[in-house]
């Protein structure tokens, strides 16, 4: 069952969400320092686990970074600006994100409301709706919620990546040993044409 505290960020709280994602990131690539979340919102109190998705808005939008856990111990805000900076650190995509990146960078950031075992993942995912992270053999991989709608991928594509992306067989996710857990997310973003933050 779920570990997660229920939670649910207001519109204001995504936006913030994302703002003080981007302010990590930035503090970390500038002045290689740590961001403190301040004088949070009562929402980021909340004990979960939350992710945060760097994407270069030049040519094809490749990914630059993205970290996080469905499960966490920290307070929100806290695991917000955690995933931020290894996001942006050359720990999650090979290559660190560098100072004149910034102006053409999209960060996302997606809030754990809750999240759930299963042993029937094709009958069980919410495409768009539900992240998924795979646990088999020692290896470990997570995928993001918005990435299936992103690629149009069915449900069992999403979960053939999530295991590729594990370094396991495509198929490992039909295996009885393989642990599967879904989680879902309320996922926020900067847009596209630099105006205000969307909920996805």
């Amino acid at each position: 069952m779920s570990e997660a505290q229920p939670v649910h960020l207001s519109y204001d709280d995504g936006a913030r969400a994302v703002e003080l994602a981007r302010e990590a990131v930035e503090a970390y690539v500038l002045q290689g320092q740590r961001e403190q979340p301040g004088s949070m919102r009562d929402a980021f109190y909340a004990r979960t686990g939350a992710f945060v998705r760097i994407t270069s808005t030049r040519g094809r939008g490749r990914l630059r970074g993205c970290a996080g856990a469905y499960r966490g111990s920290d307070q929100l805000g806290h695991a917000i600006v955690d995933a931020a900076i290894t996001a942006a650190s050359g720990d999650s995509c090979g290559s660190e994100v560098e100072p004149p990146e910034l102006e053409s960078l999209n960060i996302s950031v997606c809030i754990v409301c809750n999240h759930v075992l299963t042993s029937d993942p094709l009958a069980d995912i919410d495409l768009g709706t539900h992240g998924v992270a795979i646990d088999a053999n020692g290896q470990h991989a997570w995928m993001y919620p918005t990435l299936p709608v992103e690629n149009d991928w069915n449900e069992e594509q999403f979960l053939t990546h999530a295991c590729r992306k594990a370094g396991i067989s495509p198929v490992a996710w039909q295996d009885e040993d393989t642990m599967i857990t879904l989680f879902e997310g309320q996922v926020f973003r900067e847009r596209a044409d630099g105006g205000s933050v969307e909920q996805l």
